[in-house]
């Protein structure tokens, strides 16, 4: 990413990302944890794109170069910490699940920036403590390096409801099917029906921020029917698609 920002202190703070809106290239000498309450977040590195729904938040490493994109109107929190304070352990972006109560403690540290009482202090406490216990989830498309890989991996994205085997896109892109699948396991830690899957669910997450109905995302997505995406999705997020049309 080119004309990086640099942001030495990462702000704590709420505020609201239009459908669309974006924040540009920029790094934090501090970690940040970046929660959407409403809409879908999308986080991208050099690395590949990070997405979370209303009960997901993404972890982002001190010095890591990313960019913050909205899919729906976000209702986005912000904590930093300190690059010394790692209660997660984490180096790499990560998707964290986010409860009732860590929700409800990022909303109230997030309120007031501004305020030092001691109150806020055992909040944050409290906040850390949550934060180990909260269960990682791969909802991660990370980018190809090969480029026979991204050209199959472009495909797909363009059109999600292409229900292709790997050996048809082989053919499409001059590969071998045997070196994508390989290829597949070797950059991405996975195969290629996983990986279409989590390309599938981000697709579908953008599609519901815009308001699709879940009969329309599943159909544009290449599910068969909604029943199989409602399934995948409950499985991926914890919840429906039509649960997650009608948070606030």
């Amino acid at each position: 990413m080119s004309n990086v920002r640099h942001t030495p202190h990462a702000p704590t703070h709420a505020r609201t990302l239009a459908a669309g809106e974006h924040i540009d290239a920029h790094r934090h000498d501090e970690h940040q944890i970046v929660y959407a309450g409403s809409g879908v977040l999308a986080v991208t590195t050099d690395a590949g794109t990070w997405f979370a729904p209303g009960n997901r938040a993404i972890w982002v490493p001190a010095g890591t170069v990313h960019a913050h994109r909205a899919h729906g109107e976000l209702d986005l929190h912000l904590v930093g910490l300190p690059a010394d304070d790692n209660p997660l352990g984490l180096d790499v972006p990560t998707v964290l699940t986010v409860g009732p109560l860590l929700r409800e403690l990022i909303v109230a540290y997030t309120a007031d920036p501004a305020d030092t009482s001691p109150e806020r202090g055992r909040l944050r406490a409290v906040l850390r403590d949550r934060l180990r216990a909260s269960p990682q989830r791969a909802v991660h498309l990370p980018t190809p390096d090969d480029p026979r890989l991204a050209a199959v991996c472009a495909l797909v994205h363009a059109d999600p409801a292409d229900t292709r085997t790997l050996a048809a896109l082989a053919a499409a892109t001059g590969a071998g099917e045997r070196t994508l699948s390989r290829l597949f396991r070797s950059e991405f830690g996975m195969t290629f029906p996983q990986w279409r899957t989590q390309s599938r669910l981000y697709h579908a997450l953008r599609l519901l921020a815009d308001g699709a109905p879940v009969t329309t995302v599943a159909h544009r997505c290449g599910w068969s029917s909604a029943s199989a995406f409602i399934n995948v999705f409950r499985r991926a997020f914890g919840h429906t698609p039509g649960s997650y049309l009608r948070r606030p």
